[in-house]
């Protein structure tokens, strides 16, 4: 694809939505695009990096592995955002392997573009630092339901975190990933969160049909997690 293509692409990124065209054509300079299959890796643990990474289209799972060979998900990166940005500020190897679960469109940007913008435009060093702010917070926070939340109120929290917010109607939603990958993310075995449906289903508050499920009554479920606390 050419440059052009690749400044329409930044453009349509909300990371880079405030860059004036003179600045995305500049960016675009240090750009490229990735077509990506389902199930290749973009990178693996002690990789360098030289640059970050978006999602025009696609997903891409973040992954640690253990010395036993169990993998740990820790993060799945949908359309519209970004990856990579901070192990390239620190300019240290990449802590964790990506790969793609759908075929993907990515975007990689070169350091040195970025860094060139974020010298000329404080606006965007702001929209970076938020973004890495917020996966930060989002970190934080997973971890503290690892700590004190039972799986019962893990599995009920990322259900409904997938329904728009303050949903308070019967709703059906797609899980992003397989069974396994999504328990993985929550830090449950495949079992446990399989486990968990059926209490939910046998309980009335959810249908579930293969990764489609059906949820009908978000609000009797968020009550059903904190009594479960």
């Amino acid at each position: 694809m050419s440059s052009i293509d690749i400044r329409q692409q930044l453009a349509h990124l909300p990371l880079f939505h405030q860059l004036s065209p003179e600045q995305l054509s500049e960016l675009a300079g240090h750009g490229k695009t990735l077509r990506v299959d389902k199930g290749e890796t973009l990178f693996r643990r002690g990789d360098a990096c030289d640059g970050m990474y978006a999602v025009v289209y696609g997903k891409v799972k973040l992954t640690l592995m253990s010395p036993q060979g169990v993998e740990k998900v820790m993060e799945i990166i949908h359309p519209g955002q970004s990856f990579a940005e901070a192990v390239m500020f620190l300019g240290k190897p990449m802590p964790v392997e990506a790969q793609t679960l759908e075929d993907s469109l990515l975007l990689h940007i070169g350091a040195a573009g970025i860094f060139q913008i974020l010298a000329a435009d404080p606006n965007f060093a702001r929209n970076m630092l938020a973004g890495m702010s917020m996966r930060l917070h989002g970190m934080v926070r997973d971890v503290e339901r690892y700590s004190l939340e039972s799986a019962l109120q893990r599995v009920i929290g990322y259900l409904l975190q997938q329904l728009d917010a303050g949903a308070d109607q019967p709703a059906t939603l797609t899980l992003e990933a397989n069974k396994n990958l999504i328990a993985s993310r929550l830090n449950l075995t495949p079992e446990t969160f399989s486990r968990v449906l059926q209490q939910l289903a046998k309980a009335g508050l959810a249908e579930v049909n293969g990764r489609e499920i059906r949820l009908s009554d978000p609000a009797a479920l968020s009550r059903y997690g904190l009594d479960a606390g």
